[in-house]
């Protein structure tokens, strides 16, 4: 069973960075693609950021383009994203999530899921 921890979340000013991580058990992830997502309070979920886990590419929602970035240590069973340049807009709940296929991840179709930490830009 495959079971994905966020942490790092927490209260920041506008413009301050945070970064989350989010760890994975087993070493069997190194198979699967990963990715981040964010639902804020009366919206939709969705994607902010995913990686490949073959060549380490990455895609990012155009809100976060150059302010975030998403990475991954396959041998610390970790992927982590850098959170900079910090709006009140971005205040949500951030999820990490893994699947064996891209697609799936693009979509918000993964099979495994975080439980989710809380980001509030706020002054």
């Amino acid at each position: 069973q495959v079971q994905l921890v966020e942490s790092g979340g927490g209260l920041v000013q506008p413009g301050g960075s945070l970064r989350l991580s989010c760890t994975y058990s087993e070493f069997s992830l190194v198979d699967y693609q990963l990715g981040w997502f964010r639902q804020a309070p009366g919206k939709e979920r969705e994607g902010v950021s995913c990686i490949k886990n073959r060549d380490n590419s990455t895609q990012y929602a155009d809100s976060v383009k150059c302010r975030f970035t998403i990475s991954r240590d396959n041998a610390k069973n970790t992927v982590s994203l850098q959170m900079d340049v910090l709006k009140p807009e971005d205040t949500a709940d951030y999820y990490c999530a893994a699947d064996r296929s891209y697609q799936h991840i693009l979509a918000g179709r993964a099979d495994y899921w975080g439980q989710g930490t809380q980001v509030t830009v706020s002054s």
